[in-house]
C-alpha cells in the first residue's frame, strides 16, 4: 500500500527563527554533529548574520573553506559567469574551463599533475590509491602488501577506509572492518617512523599540521626528516593540506615552513573559496602516471563550474596577498595569545591564522560565551578553541576579536 504523501506547511525561512530551525533539524536530521545554535543567514566577509539579523564574525572559516571570506565577489562573479555557460560535462567530454585550472594549479603550486575530485576525503582516498598502485607498478612491493605508515590523532576524512586508521575511537566504532595496509605511529616522532621503515612502506601519509587533532604543530625538523627517511627507503611522502594549505598557515603550504617538497599534496577547501565542493589531488609525472583511464574517477571532479570557481580562488589569494597577510597577523595573534595572562589557558600554538588555544577545562561553554559576545569559535577535542578567520580581516577587525577572547578566558 502507497500511503499519500503529507503536504507540507506553507511556511518559508523568514517566517521562522532560529528556534524553529534548530527544531526542525533535530527532527528530520540526522544527529551526527554538535554545532553550535546559531542559525545563518547570509555572510559576507569575515560576517555572518543569522535569520534574526544578529551579527557575528566568522572565527572558523568553515574549516579553512572560506579563506578568501564569504562570498568574495571575485569568485562569486566567475561562478555566476561559468552558470551561464555550462556547469556539468562529467568527464565523458572535455570543457574549456578544466584545462586552464590544471595548468594554473600546477604552475602556481609547481606539481606536474593535478587529479580533480570534489571533498578532501576524496582527494585524501585518491591519494591512497596512488599510492598503492604506485607501489605494485613502480616500487615492486609484492601484491597486497603495501603499507602506509600514519599518525595518532590524523583526521583525513570520514570514509570507511580512512577512519579505519584513525586513532580516535569513536570515528572508528560501530563502522568496521577497516582495510588493513596501515600502521599508526606517534606524531612528531621521526624515530619511531625510522624504525618502521621497511621495504613495503609505499608512503608516509601525514597533515604536516594536525587541524582537527587541536592545531598540534610537530617538533620543528620533523618534517625535514621524513623526507629524508623517504627518499632512503624509496617511499612516497604525501601530506594532507586540506585545512593547511592555501595560505592558512603563513605559506601557500605548511610544508614550506620547513623548506621540503613532498611527493604528492591533498588540496581542498579553499581551493573554491567556499563556494563549491572542491578537491585535488597534486604530484609528478611518476606517481600520477600509474592512472590510466578506467582507475579512478568522479562524475563532477572537474566539471566547468568547479574549475572556473577553483581559478578565481586561486587568483584572489594571489592577488590579494592572503598568505602574507596569514603570516604577519598570525604571528600578531600568536604573540598577543600567548601572552594572556588566563587561569583556564595551557597553551597557544599554530603559525599563522591557526591557532589553538588549550585549555585545562572544556571548552565548549567558552566559545558558547564567545557566541554571545558576536564571535564564533569552535571546540575540537573537547577542550582546545580553535581560530581560523578568513584570511581577509583586517588588524582592526582581529584586534576586535582577541578583546573578545581574553576577555572570556580571563
Amino acid at each position: 500500500m502507497i500511503l499519500p504523501m503529507t503536504k507540507p506547511a506553507a511556511t518559508t525561512d523568514r517566517q521562522l527563527s532560529s528556534s524553529d530551525h534548530i527544531a526542525l533539524e533535530d527532527r528530520y536530521g540526522a544527529h551526527n554533529y554538535h554545532p553550535l545554535d546559531v542559525v545563518v543567514h547570509r555572510a559576507e566577509g569575515i560576517w555572518v548574520w543569522d535569520v534574526e539579523g544578529r551579527k557575528y564574525m566568522d572565527f572558523l572559516a568553515a574549516y579553512s573553506a572560506v579563506n578568501q571570506g564569504h562570498n568574495h565577489p571575485r569568485i562569486v562573479a566567475a561562478m555566476v559567469e561559468q552558470l551561464d555557460r555550462v556547469a556539468l560535462t562529467s568527464r565523458a567530454f572535455r570543457n574549456d574551463q578544466s584545462s586552464l585550472f590544471s595548468q594554473e594549479l600546477c604552475e602556481l603550486t609547481g606539481f606536474d599533475r593535478m587529479l580533480p575530485m570534489n571533498s578532501g576525503a576524496e582527494a585524501v582516498e585518491t591519494a591512497i590509491k596512488a599510492i598503492r598502485k604506485w607501489a605494485y607498478t613502480v616500487k615492486g612491493v609484492p601484491t597486497d602488501q603495501a603499507e602506509i605508515l600514519v599518525f595518532n590523532q590524523n583526521f583525513h576524512g570520514r570514509t570507511t577506509t580512512i577512519v579505519g586508521f584513525s586513532s580516535e575511537q569513536q570515528y572508528r566504532e560501530g563502522f568496521g572492518p577497516f582495510a588493513p595496509g596501515f600502521t599508526l605511529l606517534p606524531f612528531g616522532d621521526a624515530e619511531a617512523v625510522e624504525r618502521a621503515m621497511n621495504p613495503n612502506v609505499a608512503a608516509i601519509l601525514v597533515e604536516p599540521i594536525q587541524g582537527e587533532g587541536g592545531i598540534i604543530v610537530p617538533p620543528q625538523g620533523f618534517l625535514r626528516r621524513l623526507r629524508e627517511l623517504c627518499d632512503q627507503h624509496n617511499a612516497l611522502l604525501v601530506l594532507d593540506e586540506i585545512q593547511s594549505g592555501l595560505g592558512r598557515t603563513g605559506k601557500l603550504f605548511a610544508f614550506e615552513h620547513e623548506a621540503i617538497r613532498p611527493d604528492a599534496v591533498a588540496i581542498g577547501k579553499a581551493l573554491s573559496g567556499g563556494l563549491y565542493p572542491i578537491s585535488a589531488f597534486l604530484s609528478n609525472d611518476e606517481v600520477m602516471g600509474v592512472f590510466t583511464p578506467g582507475d579512478h574517477g568522479s562524475t563532477y571532479g572537474g566539471n566547468p563550474l568547479a574549475a572556473a570557481v577553483g581559478r578565481a580562488a586561486l587568483k584572489v589569494i594571489v592577488d590579494e596577498k592572503l598568505v602574507e597577510r596569514s603570516a604577519t597577523l598570525g604571528n600578531y595573534a600568536i604573540e598577543r595569545l600567548q601572552a594572556l595572562d588566563s587561569p583556564h589557558v595551557v597553551e597557544v600554538r599554530g603559525k599563522g591564522l591557526w591557532i589553538g588555544i588549550e585549555l585545562n577545562t572544556a571548552a565548549r561553554p567558552l566559545c558558547e560565551a564567545l557566541q554571545e559576545q558576536g564571535l564564533l569559535c569552535k571546540e575540537t577535542h573537547e577542550n582546545v578553541i580553535r581560530i581560523a578567520p578568513p584570511l581577509v580581516i583586517s588588524r582592526e577587525e582581529l584586534d576586535w576579536a582577541l578583546e573578545k577572547i581574553e576577555a572570556v578566558l580571563r
